[in-house]
């Protein structure tokens, strides 16, 4: 069975994005020549472990913008082009991604999730959108919580964890540009 896999960036303090809804905190560039190469090996190696990713109406919103022609991102953008995508709204009729096939669009993102879950293919990969988490989580279908870990700390915003989660620990690495990679997977039930 496919796993879903929630990444979020996040300060210290647990904060995924500010009050104003950003990530002002994210003072990484992952994909530039001047990343730490270790940091963008293991982003790289996620994301070649996924084929599949899940985005709520915000944000996607927030990336069909950029993301598609983001020249920029090299081999990461590519291949994040590249990943199929489902947008989860009740709103949206389609969800064009560019020069890129569209993003297939689900008003029932529980249910789709549940279905992809048990296809075969790589990991499925729900980026961002704290909304659809929480909602993934209520529901029992995210599997392991990736966390990049900026060395900040906000004090208010939204946070990825508001409810009690049981959480088993996969992975906790430090990286040279001040980030860690926090890699918790969800006991459910």
């Amino acid at each position: 069975m496919r796993k879903l896999i929630v990444q979020q960036w996040v300060t210290v303090d647990n904060i995924a994005a500010e009050e104003d809804g950003g990530l002002g905190f994210v003072s990484v560039e992952p994909f530039s020549e001047k990343s730490d190469p270790v940091f963008k090996a293991a982003v790289m190696g996620f994301i070649d472990s996924v084929d599949t990713m899940i985005l709520g109406a915000t944000t996607y919103a927030q990336s069909v913008g950029y993301w598609p022609t983001a020249d920029d991102q090299g081999e990461y953008g590519r291949k994040l082009n590249g990943l199929a995508k489902v947008v989860a709204s009740s709103t949206l009729a389609d969800a064009p991604w560019g020069d890129f096939p569209a993003a297939t669009v689900t008003p029932d993102p529980v249910a789709t999730v549940r279905e992809l879950k048990q296809q075969d293919g790589k990991d499925l990969w729900l980026w961002g959108s704290l909304t659809l988490m929480h909602s993934l989580l209520d529901a029992g279908l995210v599997d392991e919580v990736r966390m990049l870990v900026c060395p900040v700390s906000r004090g208010r915003g939204t946070r990825v964890f508001e409810d009690a989660h049981d959480l088993e620990l996969v992975e906790a690495t430090a990286f040279g540009n001040g980030l860690a990679l926090v890699r918790y997977a969800i006991r459910n039930g």
